[in-house]
């Protein structure tokens, strides 16, 4: 009996590192698994009027809707933030800092504009998931024109050539 234990034994430890690489093949291999973490949003400059671009949420608004080119990029967390500038019909301005998560279909405020050209952090920045609905579609304008293809955020370059130039058709 003690042959078969010390050979049963044996096996076990010649068998160790084989299971040991295993596993970690299947950590390197799942990365998806991994839980997603959002980068820290850097404030940027606040919007000057050379940068922003304007586009178009819908024939039927009265008020116009930009982005500021200068502050849009693409994060390694697959996060599109740019400050989006918005002139009420009435002639007031609204500036913020945002961003829009393609993956999960959701958008978040960073800060706020100031009158003064300065940045006030967002009370409550939480994830919302950007709908299509008729009051404040430009988050969803944004999400399905501009900036995201699907569950991928394009491009900066590619956002703002579409930003420029006009979205393509929707299927």
């Amino acid at each position: 009996m003690p042959a078969r234990a010390l050979a049963a034994l044996l096996a076990v430890v010649a068998a160790w590192p084989a299971a040991a690489q295993w596993r970690n093949w299947d950590a390197d291999f799942d990365e998806d698994s991994k839980p997603w973490k959002e980068l820290q949003a850097q404030i940027p400059a606040y919007p000057r009027p050379e940068n922003l671009i304007p586009f178009e949420v819908s024939a039927a608004s009265p008020h116009r809707f930009f982005i500021d080119a200068a502050s849009l990029s693409v994060g390694e967390d697959g996060v599109v933030r740019y400050s989006l500038y918005l002139k009420t019909a009435g002639g007031a301005t609204n500036v913020s800092y945002e961003g829009i998560r393609c993956e999960t279909r959701e958008q978040k405020y960073y800060a706020v504009g100031r009158a003064d050209g300065s940045w006030v952090r967002a009370r409550n920045p939480q994830w919302r998931r950007v709908e299509d609905k008729e009051v404040n579609r430009y988050h969803y304008v944004l999400y399905a024109d501009y900036l995201c293809t699907g569950k991928s955020a394009r491009s900066t370059k590619d956002a703002l050539q579409l930003l420029k130039y006009g979205p393509l058709p929707r299927r």
